[in-house]
């Protein structure tokens, strides 16, 4: 298999040297854009599943941290968002059909292991709604020998008194024609773009704000606004099917700012209490975005990260 070349913007990334971005064709036709972060160390490759909203170039500074421990870095334009293809007539609105589909995107990273040849085991590490996606693709068997999860969207958090109305509003939105609309709330802003560095909701740190915003203004066709009432939908009902199966056999940590104000907290702490080998690492005064959080929060955070990849790996090829 051949790949063809995609944009992408190195210098908004700080990804290592070499860094490229391939354009792949899912199962089922819809394009996505998977970027490859190398490394010259060979300990292994993590698959990056970024959150709703997010594109390739985000995660270029994470990226070049694990490429230092040896770890090559594959991460994705989920379908709807990034440059992958959009589903809408109004490009801006977070869409998708069926929530299954973002394993068929999860599918295509497989592929792309397999034509770069890069090096095993794989791991993952996956933010927030990549957090939903990860957590079914683990359960479906993906092949990592470890997995760390930061700020999973295990649940969403929406006050108990107005969830049966989102239950109700987002369910009865696709009969009457109105799945496409932006969820109660939300608009066609994105968030980064938009907001205030001020009380944001993603993170404590002014340069990481800065750098995630110096990218989606200089490259607004990487903007995402709000989700749709159906996407609202599909990730209730694939949230709740999620929390109602056992967690897999699998070296896991979980981190979770503990200023969390987009993505249920309780559930999160139900799932890490119930995951065997698995633990919680509630970040003191963290936001969404612990992984763009101050300095020091990053470089701890990737440091147990890379110290759980290298113990999977070791204990990995133990067994082999």
């Amino acid at each position: 298999m051949s790949l063809t070349p995609a944009p992408f913007y190195a210098d908004l990334s700080e990804g290592p040297e070499g860094s490229r971005a391939f354009w792949m064709e899912a199962p089922d036709l819809l394009r996505l854009r998977i970027a490859h972060f190398p490394s010259r160390g060979t300990r292994g490759t993590v698959l990056l599943f970024p959150g709703r909203t997010e594109y390739v170039e985000k995660y270029g500074r994470t990226a070049a941290a694990l490429a230092e421990a040896g770890y090559h870095t594959l991460a994705i334009d989920w379908r709807g968002q990034g440059l992958a293809d959009r589903m809408l007539e109004d490009p801006r609105t977070g869409h998708v059909g069926l929530f299954e589909d973002y394993q068929h995107d999860v599918a295509a990273m497989k592929a792309i292991v397999k034509v770069l040849d890069l090096p095993r085991p794989l791991h993952l590490i996956a933010h927030s709604m990549g957090g939903c996606i990860g957590l079914r693709a683990v359960m479906n068997g993906l092949p990592v020998a470890s997995a760390v999860f930061t700020g999973p969207m295990w649940g969403i958090r929406i006050a108990n008194p107005v969830r049966p109305a989102a239950w109700a509003i987002s369910r009865v939105s696709k009969s009457v024609g109105l799945g496409h609309v932006y969820a109660p709330g939300t608009g066609a802003d994105s968030y980064v773009a938009s907001a205030d560095f001020e009380d944001n909701l993603l993170t404590r740190d002014p340069d990481m704000w800065d750098y995630m915003r110096r990218q989606v203004l200089a490259h607004p066709e990487l903007q995402l606004g709000g989700p749709s009432l159906h996407w609202l939908h599909e990730a209730l009902a694939e949230t709740r099917s999620l929390a109602r199966r056992p967690s897999p056999q699998l070296p896991c940590i979980c981190f979770c700012g503990s200023n969390e104000r987009i993505v249920d907290v309780d559930r999160i702490r139900t799932r890490m209490t119930n995951w065997p080998g698995g633990r919680l690492d509630m970040v003191p005064a963290g936001e969404h975005e612990v992984m763009m959080e101050v300095p020091s929060t990053r470089e701890r955070i990737v440091s147990e990260m890379v110290a759980l990849f290298d113990s999977a790996g070791e204990a990995q090829a133990l067994t082999a």
